[in-house]
């Protein structure tokens, strides 16, 4: 006998996540308990602070408000779940559930959906990105939670992720002391079949030799194969602590231009090296080796071979976007693929313009790729700083034919010019580190709008090639100005506040209203562009140095403002999943993937994007608060 109401209730649910990751016959298995019921409008469902209870809920029809000390936190209605928190921890409840109008509920028991869902890892993500993005700052920073209960912990998200695993290093490392000859190491490594050698004193690292140390110094004949191995070592070594994953190993192989890191007690050089970790370890973890790319990249001779490697990033980039590798480790590796492509770029045009530079430069990225979160390919964002000389001139037409070459390199690989010009071409953008700070300080003590702008594109740099001095000296210039002019960060703040929440009051999606992309969501203006303007003000306001990429300013913020640290993890947490929904979108279209049809999107996707609304809203109201913008005028 058929269960027409079972059947009616498996007919909505198959339309929604999480439910429609399921199969018919479990869909059923969960229809057939689940228990509906209808509430009268201000009726309350579950209150703050009220014991939990064996289900959760999805909103039939009507509406139900989420308060937070009796404020509207959020709106659910038709399709969305709500009242996790029983799924997540045995407390109570953080919000109280209340009905906005006439409301039928299905209430989904915990006990039968965990038992069916808990090898179900799309449904296991989508239930911890909900979690994570709309309950971590409601929680205080003291609880202990848990992603699941007991039942289904056993499943963890991560453990599809390569590279938020520890790294598998050798707790055997092949070791000698300083008087070993090179000789006597080389057989060594070849006895033990290994490709590098630890030199200790004490068990405590000193240097370390690999293969290549071989190759270069000793088999060309600069240093003699009797030498003691102190003569051809690499000193002082690089050393990480033994929970090392698998994503930092790539990441500082990458940076330092290394194929061995040692592993230490504690993670410093002044205690026992216990391991030793290869870029082949590495690379038997991850299938994909961007490593094998970078040296691609150093060896290129020519700007048609990097534009191929350049091309090989983008497929490399496809394929972590299809794993769902963290957008956080996908920014980091491609951005060390992208300085490395314009640093051989330099290269290049240091040799062809065939004269010395006169002074010392800085080549800095400024914008999305000077915060290293450039994934897709666009226009170029790059300016060049010089040392102060007497001869200005001269110099500046030096540097200025230097950057014409490599701008137009860069176009040639696929970053095409900028349309506004902000290039190191552009005489405007080519000054001296005296000129720069002079700039910078005009900016900052006499703002108006078109300043903000360019302060909002020029204050995230980072140094790509050259002169590190040059960049530290005009950063200390740069909070000198700030500080003896504090009011600037209040203009700063306005102009981080012109995009309001993407949600319009009946939570539907505020769209561009005409032009090319009417009804269409511009994705980086409403929601990555709000979030990355909170992050370097509030930056900027501690004077945080260093630190450019927003996911590690909302990070190094959590850790200064303990009080505020849930709401910068959930910012950090929307902006990742805001960035990677962008790039999968513009891989996917061959675009930008900033203006995204909202018609065309699921269910699914409309929620998740949803959910990272709610920080940028939370994030506005602090600074509106914090710099009193109510009253600035």
């Amino acid at each position: 006998m058929k269960n027409t109401i079972a059947e009616r209730i498996l007919d909505f649910l198959k339309n929604h996540p999480p439910f429609h990751f399921l199969s018919l016959p479990e869909l059923m298995e969960i229809a057939m308990e689940i228990e509906v019921i209808y509430v009268e409008n201000n009726e309350v469902i579950f209150d703050k602070e009220s014991k939990l209870k064996n289900h959760f809920y999805t909103v039939k029809d009507g509406a139900i408000g989420l308060y937070n000390d009796e404020i509207l936190a959020d709106k659910c209605d038709e399709g969305d779940v709500f009242g996790l928190r029983a799924f997540i921890q045995q407390d109570n409840y953080a919000l109280k559930a209340k009905a906005i109008e006439e409301t039928i509920l299905y209430c989904i028991p915990l006990e039968k959906f965990s038992s069916i869902i808990h090898n179900n890892q799309k449904v296991l993500k989508f239930l911890s990105t909900y979690y994570k993005v709309n309950q971590a700052r409601l929680l205080s920073s003291k609880s202990e939670t848990i992603l699941f209960k007991e039942q289904i912990v056993s499943t963890k998200i991560s453990d599809s992720f390569t590279e938020v695993q520890s790294a598998n290093y050798s707790k055997n490392p092949i070791t000698c002391s300083l008087t070993t000859s090179v000789k006597e190491a080389a057989i060594t490594m070849s006895l033990h079949k290994v490709g590098s050698i630890v030199i200790v004193d004490d068990k405590l690292p000193l240097g370390i030799i690999t293969d290549k140390d071989l190759r270069n110094k000793i088999a060309t004949g600069k240093v003699s194969i009797d030498a003691n191995v102190c003569d051809i070592m690499s000193s002082p070594v690089l050393t990480f602590h033994k929970n090392l994953s698998v994503a930092e190993a790539q990441i500082e192989m990458l940076k330092h231009q290394i194929s061995h890191l040692c592993i230490t007690k504690d993670g410093t050089i002044n205690s026992e090296l216990i391991g030793i970790l290869s870029e082949h370890d590495v690379v038997v973890v991850h299938g994909n080796n961007p490593s094998v790319l970078i040296k691609e990249i150093k060896r290129s001779k020519t700007v048609a071979q990097l534009k191929n490697s350049k091309q090989k990033s983008q497929i490399l980039l496809k394929n972590y976007i299809h794993q769902q590798i963290p957008i956080r480790f996908i920014t980091s590796i491609i951005s060390e693929i992208n300085t490395s492509i314009t640093q051989k770029i330099i290269d290049f045009a240091l040799h062809e313009i065939q004269q010395k530079p006169p002074v010392p430069f800085s080549w800095i990225a400024i914008g999305s790729q000077g915060r290293k979160e450039q994934l897709l390919i666009t226009d170029q964002d790059n300016a060049l700083i010089f040392a102060d000389t007497k001869d200005v001139e001269t110099t500046k037409n030096y540097f200025l034919k230097l950057a014409a070459i490599i701008n137009k390199n860069l176009a040639v690989i696929g970053f095409e010019f900028c349309p506004a010009q902000m290039m190191a071409s552009n005489p405007k953008w080519c000054l001296s580190v005296t000129e720069w700070q002079q700039q910078f300080n005009n900016w900052i003590t006499k703002p108006t709008e078109d300043k903000i702008l360019l302060s909002n594109i020029f204050f995230d740099y980072t140094l790509v090639y050259g002169d590190l001095k040059l960049v530290e000296a005009l950063s200390e210039s740069i909070f000198k100005s700030i500080a003896s002019y504090e009011i600037f960060l209040n203009y700063l703040g306005r102009n981080a506040l012109q995009n309001p929440p993407p949600l319009s009051f009946f939570r539907n999606f505020l769209v561009e209203n005409s032009g090319e992309h009417k009804n269409q969501f511009d994705i980086k203006a409403r929601a990555i562009m709000p979030l990355v303007d909170a992050a370097r003000l509030l930056s900027l306001s501690h004077q945080i140095k260093n630190i450019n990429s927003t996911q590690e300013r909302f990070q190094k913020l959590g850790k200064l403002e303990p009080q505020n640290k849930d709401l910068y993890e959930s910012c950090e947490i929307a902006f990742n999943t805001l960035l990677h929904f962008r790039t999968q979108e513009g891989l996917e279209n061959n675009n930008s993937g900033r203006y995204i049809d909202i018609s065309l999107l699921s269910k699914t996707n409309r929620l998740q994007l949803k959910n990272c609304f709610k920080p940028i809203k939370e994030i506005q109201e602090l600074i509106q608060t914090r710099f009193k913008l109510s009253q600035f005028l």
